[in-house]
């Protein structure tokens, strides 16, 4: 019993927060578009699911909270309260606070502690006091001499807030000894009957009356809290024996409707679903049946005539309003569709899948090792056999990744809230702009680069945006704008934090880089460079500490989280006009295509996404680290240098140029081994500090290859490149490219 307990825990708190989420989300756009009924409906739906579950596992004070926050929203629901920023800031602190309760719940914990409780009855008040004051501002009184009267339209339309009652008596009423005013004077017994009109319509001729029957009937308007099958069983003894219609107010209708949205996700037919919620009684629903089957019989022989639909048949009879129908008809197809969609998904935890990846990296390992027995075997039927095995496990390992690839658009989602409630603290004005939400990455990657996009975010707002009158002074609009940006590139996806503010000024970052000892006044370092000081641990050029930022210890933070990722942040900016964060991450963390290359007696694995082409190269002493590759100069670098590798290179090596970020490189070797799916295993902390190696991986013969960081390599070449350049500026300035001696081009 205590297992299933916690499993519908589980399923209850992780469905919750997927409700809070959108309740979250609903709550931003409501800012944005007041009037969206659809919107407000959907926020209260959520507040009233995530109430309902807490019911079920009887968690109580989640139950009590949320009840308060579904009674505020209630009364915006029913227009009793307008949207404003008060409004929102507070439901948005409700829900901050129903995800702390959450956490109780998860810790197992029969109460939230002294601090959650205080911050729930805080809120708690906030909630009341809101709607009281605003209920008292802003509801009319009521004048008590409005009256509307009756419609007398045979059971039509109603236009009044009162029930409308139609009932035409058989002819037998009387002969049976029911006496017609009888039933009406028990109506009154219900509530109160504020109209009431006599329909003479069956009265015949004079000549034609019989004095034992009843020709008469009647229109009501009944004010009354009784419900529908109430009401009918009023007329429970002559209801063989005359025409009843019972048509609700319109305030009814958004209750019957609300309703029928709140019904269990269940396969209903439309009848019970009217008769759940009360807009159709059970006798109702038995004569529509009826009238469907004899709608059916007149057409059976008509092949081709479908049948009557149950709704257009109890709406045709007046029965129930043809608006609620088409509620009941649209929550059936939410919930077929629903449970279509979730007959396609099964939840699986993370950790049994994490187990499933590390299976078939081992899996990627034996059939590179059997593969590799077949290759020295020469069988054929041998290395047919493995051929097949290599593309099965290709395909296995594709399938088993892939079903860890997530949307990123869920983590930029989250950064809405944080635009909304920091340009409020800050006293801007700021909008945030999302594109890419649907490129897909890793879910460990997206877990993890939450906090470092925070903090990017957190600072374009804080330092990025100027305040109004500063951008109205430089010509921009008052209105400042944070984009996040997602793609693919080369094997890696990118993410791009920009902002239209103030930008970087590159003087302040070097004179404070200078104070703070992290550079000498003599270097020569490039605007790239300069640019990115703002990573060095410890810096920062903000005048003054905020809540925000200013303490130096942001972006430090991001560049250890993103490195630890095997990625790259990088930061372009232009003053006055914004800045771009750049972030390079790998799509998985597990396994990838790689090339194997070897070098002596060693072999290296360098991501075949990264991969352009392979040239032949001659091994000539004393050449530069660059040459011309169609036009274009390419730098170079010999691994056999940078790693320290014993031993004369072949007179022939061969370059693998590589690209990242845009730009690309060579990277010198001595012989090309192929392609090979490799599966990465992370170093140990000995090697943490190791250039140019990014992981490990575990050949078919068993030896150990290292995995190449294309990003740390190219950084080197092109940092080699650039510091030659700055060196024989620095000694020698020159006006043009063209007086650039070749030796210093190649980097030599």
């Amino acid at each position: 019993m205590d297992e299933l307990k916690d499993e519908l825990i589980s399923v209850y708190v992780q469905e919750s927060r997927e409700q809070l989420d959108e309740m979250e989300d609903g709550l931003l756009r409501l800012e944005q578009d007041p009037d969206d009924a659809d919107n407000i409906n959907a926020i209260f739906r959520a507040a009233h699911t995530i109430k309902g579950g807490s019911g079920v596992i009887e968690c109580g004070f989640i139950e009590q909270f949320t009840h308060r926050v579904e009674n505020l929203l209630d009364a915006l629901r029913n227009g009793e309260i307008a949207v404003s920023g008060p409004l929102a800031t507070l439901l948005l602190e409700c829900c901050d606070h129903m995800r702390s309760l959450m956490d109780v719940l998860v810790a197992q914990k029969s109460s939230p502690d002294d601090e959650v409780q205080v911050r729930g009855e805080e809120l708690g008040n906030r909630l009341q006091i809101f709607i009281d004051s605003v209920r008292a501002a802003t509801l009319p009184p009521v004048a008590a001499s409005d009256a509307v009267e009756v419609e007398s339209s045979g059971g039509g339309e109603v236009n009044t807030d009162s029930w409308h009652i139609s009932v035409r008596f058989g002819q037998n009423v009387l002969r049976g000894g029911m006496e017609p005013l009888s039933f009406l004077r028990f109506l009154a017994s219900l509530g109160e009957v504020v109209g009431i009109e006599t329909v003479p319509d069956g009265i015949p001729a004079a000549a034609e009356m019989d004095p034992e029957s009843c020709y008469l009937g009647f229109e009501i308007r009944l004010k009354t809290t009784a419900s529908k099958i109430e009401i009918e069983r009023v007329f429970d003894f002559v209801r063989d024996d005359c025409e009843l219609r019972i048509l609700p107010p319109h305030s009814k209708l958004d209750d019957y409707i609300l309703l029928i949205q709140e019904l269990p996700e269940d396969t209903m037919r439309l009848g019970e679903m009217l008769v759940r919620c009360g807009a159709l009684t059970q006798s109702e629903l038995e004569r529509g049946l009826i009238a469907q089957q004899q709608a059916t019989d007149a057409t059976a022989e008509q092949e081709a005539a479908p049948s009557t639909p149950l709704g257009e048949i109890l709406v045709g009879s007046k029965l129930v309003h043809k608006e609620v129908v088409d509620a009941a008809v649209a929550r059936q197809t939410q919930v077929t569709d629903k449970k279509a969609r979730d007959a396609q998904m099964v939840r699986v935890q993370a950790d049994k899948l994490d187990q499933l990846i590390d299976l078939v990296g081992e899996l990627v390992i034996a059939g590179a090792s059997a593969n590799l027995i077949a290759l020295k075997s020469r069988h054929s039927e041998l290395l047919e056999a493995t051929s097949v095995l290599s593309r099965l496990v290709e395909s296995i390992r594709d399938s088993a990744l892939q079903l860890r690839m997530v949307q990123i658009g869920d983590t930029f989602t989250r950064f809405n809230r944080v635009v909304r409630d920091v340009s409020k603290e800050l006293g801007k004005e700021i909008e945030l702009s999302i594109s890419g939400a649907e490129t897909e990455l890793d879910k460990s990657v997206v877990e993890r680069i939450g906090d470092p996009l925070m903090h990017l975010v957190r600072n374009s707002l804080d330092h990025g945006i100027e305040p109004a009158d500063v951008r109205l002074a430089r010509g921009k609009p008052a209105c400042g704008r944070v984009s996040l940006n997602a793609f693919h590139d080369s094997g890696s996806i990118v993410i791009q934090v920009s902002d239209d503010g103030g930008g970087l000024n590159r003087e302040k970052i070097r004179a404070k880089a200078i104070e703070r000892e992290l550079i000498q006044p003599t270097d020569p370092l490039s605007d790239h460079e300069i640019i990115n000081l703002i990573f060095e641990p410890g810096f920062s050029t903000a005048d003054q500490v905020s809540k925000l930022s200013g303490r130096g210890v942001g972006m430090d933070v991001v560049r250890r989280n993103i490195q630890a990722l095997r990625g790259t942040v990088d930061v372009a900016s232009v003053e006055g006009q914004g800045s771009t964060f750049t972030i390079r991450l790998p799509l998985t963390l597990a396994i990838i295509d790689g090339f194997l290359v070897g070098i002596g007696r060693a072999s290296y694995v360098i991501p075949l996404d990264s991969v352009v082409e392979c040239i032949e190269h001659k091994n000539l002493a004393g050449e530069r680290n660059f040459l011309n590759l169609r036009g274009e100069a390419l730098p170079f670098i010999r691994l056999r240098d940078l790693f320290e590798i014993e031993g004369q290179a072949p007179a022939r090596e061969s370059i693998v140029v590589v690209q990242f970020g845009g730009q690309r490189a060579g990277i010198v070797v001595d012989q090309l081994m192929g392609e090979f799916q490799t599966v990465i295993k992370p170093l140990g902390r000995v090697f943490a500090n190791l250039r140019g190696i990014s992981g490990s991986t575990i050949l078919g013969s068993g030896e150990v290859a290292l995995v190449l960081d294309v990003a740390a390599l190219v950084h080197i070449v092109t940092r080699a490149e650039e510091e030659c350049w700055l060196m024989y500026r620095h000694v020698a300035p020159v006006s043009s490219a063209a007086s650039i001696p070749p030796a210093i081009l190649a980097g030599t």
